[in-house]
């Protein structure tokens, strides 16, 4: 069988099948879409690494909380003590910080211990005590609300500290000893912390009404002072 090509002029000889099959029709290949995800070895590999930087890193995020927490609630406490004898200085009267079993309350100095919480205020009369009624009331300066559960403040039974117009201490009220320090610690005792310092704070109260807030473990553990 013989089949003339128009183009080339040649004559093209055919198999004798040649013509007996129909044409095939052209399927195009399926449009594959690339798969996207993780394979199993990828994922453990993931979890095992997170699993590391959980395992270091809780511990650390642990003290790094409490260790906010301590330095938070001693720095309150200064900042009241500054607050108490500006304010002495400046209104030419006695201010007074003691502790108070419901500052957010009454706000009376009927403490047993700073923990509770602890007022400020204008101690006209010179008592320690404030008058929250009548003609003759103290006004309150500032006031805080009770520590959280985990932190203890000892002064060792002192549980205030009052100041003179003139912003310098005014010393013992009758047989009530002033506030000559304050322990500040939580769980971990005076255990050395992060960076060396100590877990716990020392507020440090001089006799003229000047606070410091101790850090350093050495000179807290060597004050004799417990929480």
């Amino acid at each position: 069988m013989e089949k003339f090509d128009r183009l080339s002029g040649a004559v093209c000889r055919l198999s004798e099948n040649s013509g007996r099959h129909p044409p095939v029709t052209y399927i195009p290949p399926m449009n594959r879409q690339k798969q996207h995800g993780f394979t199993l070895y990828e994922l453990l590999i993931t979890l095992l690494v997170v699993g590391i930087v959980l395992t270091l890193g809780i511990p650390n995020l642990s003290d790094f909380t409490r260790n906010g927490r301590i330095t938070a609630t001693a720095n309150d406490l200064h900042s009241s003590f500054m607050v108490a004898r500006s304010e002495a200085a400046r209104a030419k009267t006695n201010v007074t910080i003691c502790a108070s079993s419901d500052p957010m309350g009454a706000a009376l100095c009927n403490g047993a211990s700073f923990e509770e919480g602890w007022i400020v205020f204008v101690d006209g009369d010179g008592d320690i005590e404030r008058a929250d009624v009548g003609p003759d009331i103290e006004y309150l300066l500032r006031r805080h609300a009770p520590v959280h559960e985990n932190i203890t403040i000892n002064t060792n039974g002192a549980n205030f500290f009052s100041f003179a117009a003139n912003g310098l201490g005014r010393g013992a009220i009758g047989p009530n000893t002033p506030i000559v320090s304050a322990m500040i610690c939580d769980e971990r005792g005076i255990a050395v912390a992060g960076g060396g310092s100590s877990a716990a704070r020392r507020l440090v109260v001089t006799p003229v009404g000047r606070s410091v807030v101790v850090r350093d473990n050495d000179l807290i553990a060597g004050s004799g002072d417990a929480c």
